[in-house]
């Protein structure tokens, strides 16, 4: 590389260049947020559909399950009357027990003569008034189920009770049905489908809400508590068979995106309601944009720090340059030689420290991954700042912890893998847990690991491996050895640095072979 140090920046055109850097960062900031915004929005919309199927699927069916569960009671009651229908309720029930939610199945037999009515149904007083109390409330069905529901409210518990008539010789009359708790049913679509941002509950076609988390709610009517209105509820005119907006929860107080969509059995008409929580996406977002704008100023950071240097290093090589030229020719063109492989040296060292390359293709990782797995995304933007403030801030003595190296080498990996991926496998073994504590050049690791990258085939067919092992006197890096057939440029530059920092601190252990199909490098630690 030719410097020709009489045509260095001057300090006017360096600021004019640190200042469209950091326009163009800028710029770029906020195109990145606009799109990661728009992105978010769009996946969180469905995100939010898939969540809704699913809830309003395992509440339509549970509802069948009941229903049917219902059909059989009536097939079994039907079939013999009056013969076996103590024994049919008992058999039911004690079934009902491998269930999380218990539907109760329960019979009231009247007599017509002196004798008392019989029953196994906990409620069955309420049940013979149910028509004069007025804590029950009849629940309207036109289906041909033929079933007569109710709400009825005992003990401060609120039950659903759907029965049947039989009438029997005699004129005498036997009740028989199935009762759940609305709060046993809404805990059981709880644990069917525990997503953590939504909630549902399901109200009649007259809006009387029979399952809610709340359980204050129940029984009451839906317009009273909810900014629901009846218009909301015409699905049947919608092409998706639903009703979608946003509101506010009248459970946790914070917006929601609504849906609402009809609930129709044999013997239920009306609808359910499935909320989905914003705010959790917004956070993500949010938390997103601010990993981002790190990484922007961290790479703005960089940038205008390689201008002032690489401008304070072309002033003192002009000065330097100046003061040589009054000496004997000879002693010039040596003088400017070492000084020409002073100053490649320099950005060589500034190139692998700071590495403008690998932060672009990390950010188009990151940009891919924003959209793949928010979750991974947030750990790589971690891994990535925590990567560059280690690189950004060197030791004094470029020696560091081996506990250091090891954990910058893992998140280092963790990056080239969202690159890789298939085509490379890397595998850390610690032997000898007190090696942690020893010594090794800053960055010899990553330069090793850089260097089996840099010129060996990775393809999926045949990945690249990479085994650290931490052993007792060193550190030994292992790699599969399939040299690449074209040239590399800048082929030895880190193993002679690792020579040079080495023969520096007067230990010449450091070791360098081929063995088989693998290449290994043994880095000695210090004390």
């Amino acid at each position: 590389m030719n410097i020709h140090f009489k045509h260095a920046l001057s300090q006017k055109s360096i600021y004019i260049a640190a200042l469209s850097a950091c326009l163009i960062a800028v710029v770029a900031f906020a195109v990145l947020s606009l799109l990661i915004t728009k992105d978010n929005r769009e996946n969180n919309e469905g995100f939010a559909k898939k969540n809704f199927f699913r809830k309003y699927e395992s509440i339509e069916n549970e509802f069948r399950n009941i229903e049917d569960y219902q059909y059989l009671l009536r097939a079994l009651i039907q079939k013999d009357g009056l013969k076996n229908y103590k024994d049919y309720s008992s058999v039911l029930n004690d079934l009902n027990k491998k269930r999380n939610l218990l539907t109760y199945s329960w019979y009231y037999y009247e007599n017509n003569g002196n004798e008392k009515p019989e029953s196994n149904n906990p409620l069955s007083e309420l049940f013979k008034n149910r028509e004069n109390t007025d804590k029950s409330i009849a629940i309207k069905n036109n289906g041909p189920g033929h079933f007569k529901d109710f709400l009825i409210t005992h003990n401060d518990s609120i039950y659903w009770m759907s029965y049947d008539s039989l009438v029997l010789p005699e004129k005498n009359m036997l009740y028989y049905g199935s009762t759940v708790s609305l709060d046993d049913l809404h805990q059981y679509f709880i644990n069917v489908d525990k997503s953590s941002n939504t909630y549902a509950y399901v109200f009649t076609k007259e809006g009387i809400c029979i399952t809610h988390p709340e359980k204050k709610y129940l029984g009451k009517s839906i317009f009273e508590f909810t900014d629901i209105k009846p218009k909301d509820t015409l699905s049947s005119r919608t092409k998706a068979g639903y009703t979608e907006g946003n509101a506010i929860s009248e459970y946790l107080g914070v917006e929601v995106t609504r849906f609402i969509k009809p609930l129709k059995t044999d013997n239920f008409d009306g609808y359910t309601v499935v909320n989905y929580i914003n705010f959790i996406t917004d956070e993500n977002t949010n938390k997103v944009k601010a990993y981002t704008a790190y990484i922007f100023l961290a790479a703005l950071f960089l940038i205008v720090t390689v201008f002032f240097l690489f401008q304070r290093s072309a002033n003192i090589a002009y000065k330097e340059k100046e003061k040589i030229q009054s000496e004997k020719n000879l002693l010039l063109i040596e003088n400017e030689k070492m000084h020409k492989a002073e100053v490649i040296n320099q950005l060589q060292q500034l190139k692998n420290n700071i590495n403008p390359h690998f932060l672009f293709n990390s950010l188009n990782s990151l940009y891919m991954l924003i959209g793949i797995n928010k979750g991974n995304a947030q750990k790589f933007t971690m891994n990535l700042s925590k990567i560059y403030r280690y690189l950004i801030v060197p030791p004094k003595e470029n020696i560091v912890p081996v506990a250091k190296e090891i954990d910058f080498i893992q998140k280092y990996m963790d990056l080239l893998k969202s690159r890789f991926d298939e085509e490379l496998n890397f595998e850390l073994i610690i032997k000898c847990p007190e090696s942690l504590e020893k010594r090794i050049p800053y960055l010899s690791l990553q330069i090793v690991v850089e260097n089996a990258i840099k010129h060996n085939v990775a393809t999926i067919d045949q990945p690249l491996e990479i085994m650290i092992s931490v052993e007792e006197d060193g550190i030994i890096v292992r790699n599969t050895y399939q040299p690449k057939t074209e040239a590399v440029p800048g082929e030895k530059f880190g193993i002679d640095y690792l020579n040079q920092i080495y023969e520096y601190f007067k230990n010449n252990m450091l070791h360098i072979s081929v063995d088989g199909d693998y290449f290994i490098c043994f880095l000695p630690l210090m004390k």
